[in-house]
């Protein structure tokens, strides 16, 4: 009877203290990222319903906050949003007085922790830094550097502590390419550092002094790939994550392509790697199970379980207490961009550019000659697949033919250094054909990548010219498939002699390294071939000149083609279908 009654005191005792153990906590880590003024189901560019959204995205997350707590719920934004559409242009530059859109809509959401992206950065000190201050949370950049100082200009991480007694560390870092692609003035008193050395540093540091239960790592930096150099890599995601212990998550961008993986680090533990790609179409989302533990008579945390998806909410239903609180700062933009600035008698499409001479391409082109009084000018298709209808042209149009806020410039390039520019452009873009049976142009399984769309390469570098008559024969080789004939107003073109061409800041500073690795130019000499740069946008020029026509009827020039045409003109039939579905 005795042992009956210790024993069950006994099973009391273990019941009583399982009981009070507790329990395992779920939390959900979300990342948005590369939204690029995607923030409402209206596309101010095409004036109709868009997919993706912010608006969207807030429904999904109200949702989560109301299933699984409020304080198990991590918003995380990873930069690029400051660029992209009319109304980021109308927040940045024209009603710039007003708080910028991007931190009133990160704001309204409850966002946790953003990072900055490299298009943030392309908007000017001016311009980023009043947006750091309107954000109601902290922007972080663990390698964007302060010079003066050489501590981190932003905070280079956060912790995140909420209801729940779990301590969430955000890592922020941003790609070091910036100075690859944008003038210095844009970055003025900034450097970039290499990505896996800054993690390493960071993540010592967070270690001793936080001691958080989960660390994130939130980059805006691709997977892998982009421009490699011998101080850094553009998209070092993949290698921060294998190379750096510590890290739980890392949640990426930067380079438009959807990915869900599980790498082991050095150290042999798994680390969820998240891409949700861009404008708001899917969210990145991180699931994980922490059980409690005492360390030292303090509550810790361990991860018991963890999981990577990638939700769309390409066709959720916007939250309409969203949209109807921000439906004044919507009505306004569609006012501002919907004004009508001129007229063109036929409809020019960017799909054209790429199978020879475009209307599209080549009103651009006529545009920067005209503006700069240039010899010669460089201009590639900045979207994939866009069109300008016959018929009034409005401000809205504009970021149709013009996506980004380069500024123009003038340069001096010899006829040399020219030619092989179009060397490089042309052996990214076309196919080497070995038989008439072979594609023009050089495409690959990329249909999935937002920036290639079935491209092996980035479009926006394939550059095309004005004011020479070219031939590209794709039977050629790379480095010989560009046959200058003349100048197009028949003057003899010269290799060795100077010309001035036009060209956006992109490409002056260096942005598709046709210059330095195309050229030849050495980047530190680019600077001192610029003769001029406009102190606005580029966009803004464009739109002057056409408002200064008022009536236009953009045609192709037909100062380029491919050759062989018994070749290439099937193969650019079939290629267009391929691509276009025509």
């Amino acid at each position: 009877m005795k042992l009956s009654t210790i024993a069950l005191t006994i099973m009391l005792g273990l019941s009583s203290s399982t009981m009070a153990q507790p329990k395992d906590i779920t939390i959900r880590l979300v990342e948005t990222s590369d939204v690029h003024g995607s923030f409402f189901p209206y596309n101010f560019i095409t004036r109709k319903a868009k997919s993706g959204s912010m608006a969207r995205v807030y429904t999904l997350i109200e949702e989560l906050r109301k299933k699984n707590g409020k304080e198990n719920i991590y918003l995380l934004d990873n930069g690029d949003i400051l660029q992209g559409q009319p109304i980021s242009y109308y927040y940045n530059y024209v009603a710039h007085e007003k708080t910028n859109i991007a931190a009133s809509v990160l704001n309204y959401m409850g966002y946790d922790a953003a990072t900055v992206g490299n298009h943030d950065i392309e908007t000017g000190h001016e311009v980023y830094d009043k947006w750091f201050k309107e954000l109601n949370f902290p922007i972080l950049g663990a390698n964007v550097i302060d010079t003066k100082t050489n501590k981190p200009y932003i905070l280079p991480y956060y912790t995140i502590r909420k209801g729940n007694g779990i301590k969430v560390c955000v890592i922020g870092m941003l790609t070091p390419a910036i100075p690859n692609w944008l003038k210095e003035s844009i970055w003025s008193g900034l450097r970039f550092e290499e990505m896996v050395s800054c993690a390493r540093r960071t993540m010592t540091e967070v270690k001793a002094k936080e001691k958080p239960d989960v660390i994130v790592g939130l980059f805006h930096s691709g997977w892998d790939g982009g421009i490699k150099t011998a101080t850094y890599d553009e998209d070092a995601s993949k290698k921060v994550a294998q190379e750096v212990p510590g890290f739980d998550v890392v949640f990426f961008g930067h380079d438009h392509t959807p990915h869900n993986s599980v790498v082991k680090n050095v150290s042999g533990k798994d680390v969820i790697c998240l891409d949700p790609a861009n404008n708001a179409q899917r969210i990145a989302m991180a699931t994980l199970t922490l059980r409690p533990k005492t360390v030292k008579g303090k509550r810790r945390y361990t991860l018991a379980k963890a999981t990577g998806e990638l939700v769309d909410v390409k066709e959720l239903k916007a939250d309409e207490a969203f949209l109807k609180h921000f439906q004044s700062e919507i009505d306004d933009v569609k006012t501002w961009s919907e004004q009508v600035i001129g007229k063109f008698e036929n409809t020019i499409y960017t799909k054209d550019s790429y199978f020879g001479n475009s209307a599209f391409n080549d009103l651009i082109l006529d545009l920067e000659l005209e503006i700069t009084k240039a010899d010669i000018a460089f201009n590639a298709p900045l979207l994939f697949n866009s069109s300008i209808k016959a018929g009034p042209v409005t401000i809205a149009d504009m970021f149709n033919l013009y996506k980004y806020e380069n500024n123009l410039c003038t340069m001096r390039l010899t006829g040399k250094e020219i030619r092989k520019h179009l060397e490089m452009s042309y052996d990214l873009w076309c196919n080497t054909m070995k038989s008439p049976d072979d594609y023009l142009l050089l495409l690959s399984d990329t249909q999935n990548d937002a920036q290639r769309l079935g491209f092996k390469n980035f479009s926006f570098n394939f550059d095309s010219a004005a004011g020479i008559d070219y031939e590209v024969d794709v039977t050629k080789p790379d480095g010989e498939k560009v046959r200058i004939l003349r100048m197009s107003n028949g003057e003899p073109f010269d290799e060795n002699k100077w010309y001035t061409v036009a060209v956006n800041s992109y490409r002056a500073n260096g942005g598709g390294e046709l210059l330095t690795k195309g050229a030849g130019i050495p980047r530190d000499s680019l600077k001192s071939r610029i003769v001029w740069e406009s102190p606005k946008d580029q966009r803004y020029y464009l739109m002057e000149e056409i408002k200064k026509a008022g009536v236009m009827n953009p045609q192709p020039h037909n100062n380029w083609k491919f050759v062989p045409e018994e070749w290439t003109v099937p193969a650019a039939t079939r290629d267009r279908k391929l691509l276009f579905g025509e």
